[in-house]
């Protein structure tokens, strides 16, 4: 086994790397395989801004505009799974009689995206492992629209979340640059765009 195997194979990934290699695979290439200085965008600033007045909120939020009766709120709950090779911090999780709903914050003018959901079903993963309960689905709080959107997590979501990880794994043991995103107005608000200079 080669020294890039064993590596990869040991390091541990963390769920944001999981939504960024659904975002734009590059986002984790240049972390783990090319290392570079990221450049603090305005629009992470104000997302982090915008999560600690939306916290503060949430607090006060009833918990029938998520459909659920009752429940207890647990914040910023950090997860890992040595079986998975995974860890992640949750922004909210509401424990009820009849499982465990995720809530991640997002503050987007889109709706609910491919790497929003990839994000909620590696939660699910890390929430059935580690403390046990079943999750029969998540939510993801839009702050832009005040909208909660409920997210089916499917069994297919989380055969995903495992490929996912194994395709970083495969990525990061090859050296392997992965083609770009797709979308590429994505490209234009990057904090890693000097770097890719096959796409402009």
């Amino acid at each position: 086994m080669s020294t890039a195997t064993t590596t990869s194979a040991d390091l541990e990934l963390n769920v944001t790397d999981l939504k960024q290699w659904a975002y734009c695979p590059r986002i984790p290439f240049y972390r783990y395989v090319l290392p570079v200085d990221h450049v603090r965008t305005y629009k992470m600033r104000r997302g982090h801004a915008a999560q600690q007045a939306v916290e503060a909120l949430e607090r006060r939020r009833r918990l029938k505009e998520y459909g659920l009766a009752d429940g207890e709120r647990r914040f910023d709950v950090w997860l890992r799974s040595p079986t998975l090779g995974l860890s992640g911090r949750v922004d909210l999780l509401v424990v009820t009689a009849d499982g465990c709903f995720p809530i991640d914050f997002k503050d987007t003018e889109g709706g609910v995206r491919r790497n929003h959901r990839l994000q909620l079903a590696t939660y699910a993963l890390l929430i059935e492992e580690t403390l046990r309960l079943t999750v029969p689905c998540g939510f993801v709080y839009l702050v832009p629209k005040d909208e909660v959107v409920r997210v089916e997590i499917t069994n297919r979501d989380k055969q995903w979340v495992i490929e996912a990880i194994d395709n970083l794994h495969s990525m990061i043991a090859e050296e392997r640059l992965p083609e770009p995103t797709t979308v590429r107005r994505r490209c234009s608000a990057c904090e890693l765009q000097n770097y890719c200079a096959d796409i402009w």
